[in-house]
């Protein structure tokens, strides 16, 4: 108790009201650049305010020691994000500059590829860091697939769209919530939608491949997530079997508190009844059982997820921050 009343969050406030203030920096540049209409600086503002109430909520929640390295640089590109983002708003009114609307982009495409390897080489990586960069990656998506939405159809949007679709869904079945096995593939797709995107977003490319390469990307986003949610289901039950074996059985040789009722089996367990909330610790052994599969998918499901993997689908990490 006495660490939560002397945590400090102010140095944390700092760095995030930092990047509020970059973010203005831009949309003043871009509105003095380009005449930026209304609607972009409307959008542009909407997007920092957000960021910043998001991320400060997020900190208050968390309360990490620093900020870090690296959710400093996904920081810088959330506010390059910010300024494409008022640019597409903008679009709608007078098309942006190409070069500045494309260098944007590339600039933020290319340092999602810089916060992961910054938190690994600093021992920084989080549970927060990765949900951060996570976000800005599918906000990023979707603003661009917006763009090319004017240029191509509405079908485009499905690019963009199809990771909040997910997220939804997964409200109504939580058994979409499970974590993944690595995927290469997975890792690849993901990449291949932002730079497709972009390239349709530059129109250097002749109509007809430009659509032929977002079709294939889309294509290939759609396999991902469906190889994904029928992997998720197939498991389900395997998966909630197992958290339900870790959650209610017990060895004997821990006494029970005051707030389980424990009844001896004919093999020495107890099964308990446990009345714990969240920031109670408890050793719990794992029943032994002849199921190996059951026990293998345990293993497989507690595997620690690297936050510097951030693919499409995006997963929540199963980490508990305390």
């Amino acid at each position: 108790m006495a660490l939560n009343n002397t945590y400090d969050a102010r140095p944390l406030f700092q760095e995030t009201a930092v990047g509020a203030g970059a973010q203005l920096l831009l949309l003043a540049f871009l509105g003095t650049a380009i005449g930026m209409g209304p609607a972009g600086w409307l959008t542009g503002l909407a997007f920092a305010l957000a960021t910043w109430a998001v991320l400060n909520r997020a900190l208050r929640r968390t309360r990490p020691r620093s900020f870090g390295p690296a959710n400093r640089v996904t920081l810088g590109r959330a506010t390059l994000v910010g300024g494409i983002t008022a640019l597409v708003a903008d679009s709608f009114q007078s098309s942006p500059p190409v070069s500045l609307f494309v260098g944007l982009t590339a600039v933020a495409l290319i340092l999602d590829g810089v916060d992961g390897k910054v938190a690994r080489r600093t021992g920084t990586s989080t549970a927060l860091g990765a949900r951060f960069d996570m976000e800005v990656d599918a906000f990023l998506i979707l603003v661009l697939s917006v763009y090319v939405s004017m240029a191509l159809g509405p079908w485009v949007l499905l690019i963009g769209l199809m990771r909040y679709g997910f997220v939804a869904a997964a409200r109504v079945m939580p058994w979409l919530n499970g974590s993944l096995p690595h995927s290469m593939a997975r890792k690849t797709v993901a990449a291949v939608q932002g730079v497709v995107l972009l390239a349709a977003a530059s129109g250097w490319l002749p109509y007809g491949v430009t659509f032929a390469l977002v079709a294939a990307a889309l294509g290939s986003l759609l396999w991902s997530f469906g190889r994904d949610v029928a992997w998720l289901f197939r498991t389900r039950e395997e998966r909630t079997g197992s958290r339900a074996v870790l959650a209610r059985t017990v060895r004997t040789t821990e006494p029970a508190g005051p707030a389980a009722t424990a009844s001896a089996t004919d093999d020495g367990m107890a099964k308990t009844e446990l009345a714990l909330d969240d920031r109670i610790e408890a050793r719990i052994a794992v029943h032994e059982t002849t199921d190996r599969e059951s026990r293998a998918a345990t293993t497989a499901h507690t595997d620690a997820v690297g936050p510097a993997v951030v693919p499409f689908p995006l997963r929540e990490a199963e980490l508990a921050v305390r």
